[in-house]
């Protein structure tokens, strides 16, 4: 209302002496070229073509004084950055009677600068896209490594636009408008490209999901609340009451709880079998009806990988479908629907996001069965929301990067670590001492940044290396920016009797390292110091 007022004054003078105003609130500066002075009398004024108001507080009354340019510097102010839908616009848009300043018209109904309206979401022209096809499926940028896709995929056309912005706008809302009924309808047949609640898609989680299914050669890809979100629901979807799922004796643990003591509540059983135990998955599927195959690849916390191709082709004979977790991968090291998989699940949380700020997760697959899913999850509930997108499509970005930086750090530090005397066994499947080196070299363009390895002495000698660490966080998580450091035993497995962590195959010395970004050099040192302590 103030900034009205004193434009009004500034186009009009004689309106200065009608005009005064109060108000409660602490002293401010509404531009950086604002003057302030003391002030006496809250009149509004006009002199030398300038314009200034006063605002009163509890404290002292502050005077702003405007140049004689006012109108023009706020007109270019605005065509800067037009999505301000501020005092400069409101008062250069207010300003647009006076004939003097009829080349600098802006109304949030013009267009700023030759571009969108201030307040338009429509989308401009799509800027031309590499469009190929990748195992039947239409792919933009497809062609691209996936250092371009992480940057670019996803963002370049159909995303909600505020002018000329760069980056994909946080569309921060709970519901969508329509105009009249015949467009609503039109939206429910299929002829109107829009949104209609919260739950059910938004424009900014939208645009990451086209990013996630770039990277991943997918039809489409669907995120969700958490990693464990992304798997439950999909469960809930495609294994009927009844069903039967293979999986993997190496997995994260909420995964096996959730399939070992929710799901048998629906009648659906499950068989468990070593990562490369192709005789007890032919041995699976002959004796079930399997519905799912589901495993991590690389699993958590050892590491193993699971040979896709071989896997994919055994199950689809039965009529099962394949889901591969993988999170420790990222696509930039290991594609799995190219190898057969018909879902790719990862939690966004580690390496997606990268910098350890949201909680998200994704599935990406063909357009029929992230159908199947979203459904289940449109009444489920589990929805991302658009701050977190942003942010997935922002850390998405330097995916590459970042995992580059990651991989090679953690095939230096296993490396070195297998031959240090105070570590038992390394575990990490970029080396050929690891059982499944074969696969993953097959497989995988890079092996990941996590470590995991067992410490020579018992689970205190343990947490004793632990705490001499300096560089590290203790903490649960991974794929971050910084490098992270924890003791299963004792931050996942601690309400677990020594003979239940056995049993899983959860050892007390067990260390699980995730390189973050820092310098190797400085990684490996802190780690030989910290292991003087064991």
């Amino acid at each position: 209302m103030s900034a009205m007022i004193s434009c009004a004054a500034a186009v009009n003078p004689s309106l200065s002496s009608t005009w005064r105003f109060h108000s409660p609130q602490p002293d401010c500066r509404s531009e950086p070229f604002a003057s302030a002075a003391p002030a006496s009398d809250p009149l509004l004024s006009a002199t030398g073509g300038g314009c200034e108001f006063s605002v009163f507080s509890s404290s002292s009354p502050l005077i702003l004084r405007f140049p004689p340019n006012f109108k023009r510097q706020l007109s270019i102010k605005a065509r800067r950055n037009c999505s301000n839908i501020g005092v400069a616009q409101v008062v250069a848009a207010s300003a647009t009677n006076s004939p003097a300043l009829s080349d600098d018209v802006v109304t949030p109904s013009t267009s700023v600068g030759g571009s969108v309206p201030v307040a338009d979401f429509a989308a401009k022209e799509p800027v031309p896209s590499c469009t190929t096809t990748v195992n039947g499926i239409s792919q933009n940028f497809s062609s691209h490594s996936s250092s371009t896709l992480s940057v670019h995929a996803g963002e370049r056309s159909g995303r909600p636009k505020v002018s000329d912005a760069l980056t994909t706008p946080i569309v921060q809302t709970s519901t969508y408008t329509f105009t009249d009924t015949a467009q609503l309808i039109a939206f429910q047949d299929g002829t109107y490209k829009s949104f209609e609640y919260g739950r059910y898609g938004n424009p900014t989680t939208h645009a990451a999901e086209q990013k996630i299914s770039a990277l991943e050669k997918a039809e489409a890809t669907l995120l969700m609340a958490s990693g464990m979100s992304a798997a439950t629901t999909m469960m809930f979807a495609l294994v009927p009451s009844g069903g039967h799922i293979v999986t993997t004796t190496d997995c994260y643990r909420r995964t096996r709880q959730f399939i070992q003591t929710i799901l048998p509540k629906m009648g659906i059983t499950a068989t468990v079998i070593d990562p490369a135990d192709i005789t007890s998955l032919e041995k699976a599927l002959h004796d079930n009806e399997v519905s799912l195959f589901f495993s991590e690849s690389p699993t958590n916390p050892y590491l193993r990988c699971i040979d896709i191709e071989k896997v994919a082709k055994l199950c689809h004979k039965k009529g099962a479908l394949v889901c591969i977790d993988g999170t420790f991968a990222t696509p930039i090291n290991q594609t799995s629907l190219t190898f057969g998989a018909d879902i790719a699940l990862n939690s966004v949380t580690k390496y997606f996001s990268g910098h350890n700020d949201v909680l998200a997760g994704s599935l990406s697959g063909s357009k029929e069965i992230i159908d199947a899913v979203k459904k289940v999850h449109n009444i489920l509930g589990g929805v991302l929301d658009p701050n977190s997108a942003y942010l997935i499509i922002r850390g998405m970005k330097t995916l590459h990067l970042r995992v580059k930086q990651q991989n090679e750090t953690a095939l230096k530090l296993a490396r070195a670590l297998e031959l240090h005397p105070k570590v038992h066994r390394l575990h990490y499947p970029g080396l050929e001492s690891h059982p499944d080196h074969h696969i993953a070299k097959k497989q995988m363009h890079g092996f990941g940044g996590v470590v995991s390895f067992e410490v020579a002495g018992d689970l205190e000698a343990t947490s004793r290396f632990i705490d001499s660490l300096k560089i590290p966080y203790i903490a649960p998580s991974l794929g971050g920016c910084e490098s992270l450091v924890e003791q299963p035993t004792i931050i996942s497995y601690w309400d677990q009797s020594a003979a239940e962590r056995a049993m899983l195959g959860i050892k007390d010395n067990l260390v699980r390292f995730s390189c973050g970004i820092e310098a190797y050099e400085d990684i490996f040192s802190d780690i030989q110091q910290a292991l003087k302590a064991v």
